[in-house]
């Protein structure tokens, strides 16, 4: 145990020497984003609390399904506020068709055009593969301009990333050639603040 800790102590101290931190990070993160081009895959804010949605809920109806709370619904304007600040432009902004996506969207950035391939398949993975090979070939291909924001589950963002966000949080992709895709970085609740 007493190896471990003197290794992460080394380890901090050689980041500290070449001035990383976890802020400097998100600055590079926000840096890449003002020069627009990227695709920023965001979880939606956070919901009351629960797992999957109820059984029966529908689409159609907000009602049936786990919404966000309180706390969620403060804390998308947020996540717009920082793009403002920061002067990130932002193309286009797409989300899942649930209500908590779109409530995401709408608070966060004013706009949102619902799209079935950010629908989540927690409840049917047998979706997961026609879903993810249409989100990626709608953002492989590189582009100029704004950033693309798409709003979504954890399950989606995992399947194309690998990445298991937290409620809010964003990862952010750049198209490459080829059609590859390279992590950026990611931005969650913290890097949303005004400080």
């Amino acid at each position: 145990m007493r190896r471990l800790v003197v290794g992460f102590s080394v380890l901090a101290v050689v980041l500290a020497a070449v001035g990383f931190s976890p802020a400097s990070a998100a600055d590079a993160v926000w840096g890449a984003l003002r020069g627009g081009g990227k695709i920023v895959i965001l979880r939606h804010a956070s919901t009351e609390p629960g797992l999957g949605d109820p059984p029966g809920f529908r689409l159609d109806d907000c009602a049936t399904q786990r919404n966000l709370s309180e706390a969620g619904r403060a804390e998308a304007p947020r996540i717009g506020a920082a793009f403002v600040r920061r002067a990130v432009p932002v193309a286009r902004v797409l989300s899942s068709r649930w209500c908590r996506c779109v409530e995401t969207a709408r608070l966060a950035f004013g706009r949102v055009e619902p799209w079935s391939p950010l629908d989540s398949f927690f409840d049917d993975r047998s979706r997961e593969p026609q879903q993810t090979h249409a989100v990626r070939a709608l953002i492989a291909s590189p582009f100029t301009g704004g950033n693309l924001i798409l709003v979504t589950h954890q399950v989606n963002i995992t399947a194309l990333t690998g990445i298991v966000p937290a409620t809010g949080e964003m990862v952010v992709l750049s198209p490459e050639p080829g059609g590859n895709l390279r992590i950026v970085g990611r931005l969650g609740p913290a890097d949303f603040s005004d400080t």
